[in-house]
């Protein structure tokens, strides 16, 4: 008979064997939350440097930004400041040999609201003559009527006003046509005409040169910048880039209308003039007088009239020391400078720099003023409609 073999439960095949655990033990557990918190922790250390590295250079690269565009849109405007479509005042017209008659008497109101009473003859005379005016945060509001727009000044900045004409004609191609309630400029190019050029609203009676043809119409452009001391919100800290424009108002009348900001963050203004106040003989101007020739006949170099170029060191308008009216009808370059920073104040941070804005010094700053990057910007501009009209072969 054969005999069936049962093997022993498996139990029993095992019985001499110990079971070894399965999983981590205690102290390699926290081995391993130990190690892991050390990657977690140098992973956020490293984010969050990367984090404040990445806000530092978005807040560098927006100052820089703001400071190059501040200076590149007061550039823009100061190269076409006493521009006036063709019309050129017989002072600073050297083919006259006549005793010129409309050099500026007086430093115009820069702020007054057009009427046909305020601006009379004079005050027209004086404000194409003088297209360059400035004055510092003190003297804007005693010496004018700006008090109004150019409200809520940073101290230690300048105000600066620029005067001109379109430097397109009102209609043509892309330049808007002309507006009702608008002061525009109408110079004339027809010799039997009167040289003074229409600088009104309306009753414009200039022609070209075949005397029929209307003369075209130039809008008047008069701007005024300034540093306010806040954004969007008094008190928010951010000092802004300001400009007003000469425009009609909500009620129709013509005036400075309330400044509008343009760049934030630009801490600070300041303008010197470069002043043309020698002939090239180099003898002082004169143009009260009929232009003298040293020589007669080739009538190449006035000896009573500038050459173009800035005499001596570049002045300042301030309230210790008003520029002239002589001083404003000679400018024939500035020197702009822009002091920019940072929106947001920088953790850490302390600005430990002085910076040097022609005669004026800014800083070193201490406190939450020292939290915030700085960086100044300069550029001279050549005031090429008042230089040009000078300069000789």
């Amino acid at each position: 008979m054969r005999t069936t073999h049962t093997p022993a439960p498996i139990r029993r095949q095992h019985a001499g064997r110990r079971l070894r655990p399965h999983g981590f033990s205690l102290v390699e557990l926290m081995i391993a939350v130990v190690l892991g918190l050390l990657v977690t922790g140098a992973l956020t250390a490293t984010y969050v440097g990367l984090s404040q590295s990445g806000t530092e250079l978005g807040r560098t690269n927006e100052q820089i930004e703001n400071g190059r565009v501040a200076l590149q849109l007061i550039e823009t405007e100061l190269t076409h400041a006493g521009y006036w479509g063709g019309f050129i005042p017989s002072y600073d017209d050297l083919t006259q040999s006549a005793v010129p008659g409309d050099v500026p008497t007086a430093v115009p109101d820069p702020c007054l609201a057009y009427t046909p009473a305020n601006w009379n003859a004079a005050y027209k005379t004086n404000l194409l003559g003088l297209p360059v005016q400035v004055y510092d945060d003190e003297s804007i509001a005693t010496a004018t009527s700006c008090a109004g727009i150019t409200s809520d000044i940073q101290p230690d900045t300048d105000v600066l006003i620029i005067r001109h004409a379109a430097t397109c004609v009102a209609g043509v191609g892309s330049c808007p046509p002309m507006a009702a309630g608008n002061l525009y400029l109408q110079a004339s190019f027809c010799t039997s005409e009167p040289a003074t050029p229409v600088l009104d609203t309306a009753n414009f009676t200039r022609h070209q040169r075949d005397c029929s043809a209307a003369a075209g119409l130039r809008k008047f452009v008069s701007e005024i910048f300034y540093v306010r001391t806040y954004y969007l919100t008094a008190g928010d800290g951010i000092p802004t880039l300001m400009r007003s424009s000469f425009e009609p108002g909500p009620g129709g009348g013509l005036s400075h209308q309330p400044a509008q900001a343009l760049i934030p963050g630009i801490a600070a203004l300041r303008v010197e003039l470069g002043i043309d106040s020698q002939s090239r003989t180099g003898t002082a101007v004169d143009y009260g007088a009929a232009i003298a020739w040293s020589d007669p006949d080739t009538m190449k170099v006035p000896t009573n009239r500038g050459d173009g170029t800035p005499e001596g060191d570049y002045v300042q308008c301030s309230s210790a020391s008003a520029c002239s009216v002589g001083q404003l009808r000679d400018i024939v370059a500035a020197r702009v400078h822009v002091l920019a920073r940072t929106l947001q104040p920088s953790p850490g941070y302390a600005d430990p720099k002085t910076y040097h804005l022609g005669a004026n010094d800014y800083g070193p700053y201490s406190g939450d003023a020292a939290r915030y990057k700085r960086h100044a910007y300069t550029t001279t501009v050549r005031l090429n409609n008042v230089s040009g009209r000078r300069t000789t072969p």
